[in-house]
């Protein structure tokens, strides 16, 4: 079978870990969060989180050599050009892995031109993916099914924000839709009006986008893989946070600074652990909300889905990510792929386990 592999490339750009060490007169820049706050206020780091969610050549490598074991494999890059290629290409499938770039509609612009062609495709399809890169949206209709997740509120300008309502201190601040961590960081958690109004600007500011406040939820954070469809969409092993591995001072949360900055290959954060340690009963209420979750929002072929427990140890979900990152070193902590190695399976047989999952959503197998 002729398989399209569809992709957007992340950019070659300064390290941010690299501009910080050169810098750093002779900090741990992975252990020093007031050294790491007080130079991006200083406004001597910069940090470019603009091609976060985009792959790199490892990864777009290994998904294509995965799905060489059993297809013709082409490339395709996501750019503008992407209509035309795939019109005269025409494969068979559509590996999709594209998270686009302009607009809020990004990831959903890929599987509405292969939709507008008739090309069959991994994943969601663009209603779905439009919706889960909206947190509003997806916690709106979350709510409406009785899906727990936190109470929260958006900020589209300053001049409309008039007050924090019944919600309660700490809250999370977040770019309405962005997704692999970007905007969120470690000051982002804030504890009073001045702090909130502040980050409120940095994402109005820096993101062009509306400001998503939620209440900062207290307890334990998981992240749950599910491959398949319908009846046979099951949650691979649950992952958990595990947030005292963090630097000192650092805020409860998976912000960028610690998927990017603190966490490498080189000095791994032990963030992680897979399969979580929790009693069937806090196990079996995390997979009915991530699969109901999973049902509700109609998504596709696999999905990873973010949750953290209230003060009452409820599981609420925090994002869903239907696109989930797929890093294929295992140094890299890439939590779909950590989750199917201890569910037995290689990354190969992942990758290939999506794209049957999609033939036989289509009929194809």
């Amino acid at each position: 079978m002729h398989v399209g592999l569809v992709f957007n490339l992340k950019k070659e750009r300064n390290s941010v870990k690299d501009s910080f060490n050169d810098d750093s007169s002779g900090d741990d820049s992975f252990s020093s969060v007031k050294l790491l706050n007080k130079k991006i206020a200083e406004k001597k780091l910069t940090i470019d989180d603009t091609y976060a969610e985009w792959d790199t050549w490892e990864t777009i490598n290994a998904v294509k050599s995965a799905l060489e074991e059993n297809h013709n494999v082409t490339l395709i890059e996501a750019d503008e050009d992407a209509f035309e290629k795939l019109r005269k290409i025409r494969p068979d499938i559509v590996f999709n892995i594209a998270e686009g770039f302009y607009g809020v509609s990004r990831e959903a612009q890929i599987p509405a031109i292969l939709e507008m062609l008739n090309i069959p495709y991994t994943g969601s399809d663009p209603l779905t993916l439009a919706i889960c890169l909206d947190k509003a949206r997806t916690k709106e209709i979350l709510s409406y099914y009785k899906i727990p997740t936190a109470k929260f509120f958006t900020v589209e300008s300053l001049e409309e924000f008039d007050g924090i309502a019944d919600l309660n201190f700490p809250l999370i601040v977040k770019p309405l839709h962005e997704g692999s961590s970007k905007g969120i960081f470690n000051s982002s958690v804030v504890s009073n009006e001045k702090e909130l109004i502040s980050e409120i600007e940095r994402i109005l500011n820096s993101y062009n986008e509306p400001a998503l406040v939620e209440e900062f939820l207290p307890g334990r954070e998981f992240t749950v893989a599910i491959l398949g469809n319908g009846k046979e969409a099951r949650v691979l092993p649950i992952i958990e946070i595990k947030f005292d591995s963090l630097p000192p001072e650092a805020k409860p949360i998976y912000s960028f600074e610690a998927k990017w900055i603190w966490d490498t290959p080189e000095k791994p954060l032990d963030i992680f652990q897979c399969p979580a340690e929790i009693d069937d009963k806090l196990k079996e209420m995390i997979e009915k909300i991530a699969l109901s979750t999973f049902k509700v929002l109609r998504c596709r072929d696999w999905c990873r889905i973010d949750l953290r427990l209230d003060k009452e140890g409820i599981p609420n979900i925090l994002e869903v990510n239907p696109l989930p990152g797929i890093l294929p070193n295992p140094d890299d902590n890439s939590c779909f792929p950590k989750a199917a190695r201890a569910a037995g399976l290689t990354y190969n047989q992942m990758i290939n386990e999506v794209l049957n999952s999609a033939l036989k959503r289509y009929g194809m197998i």
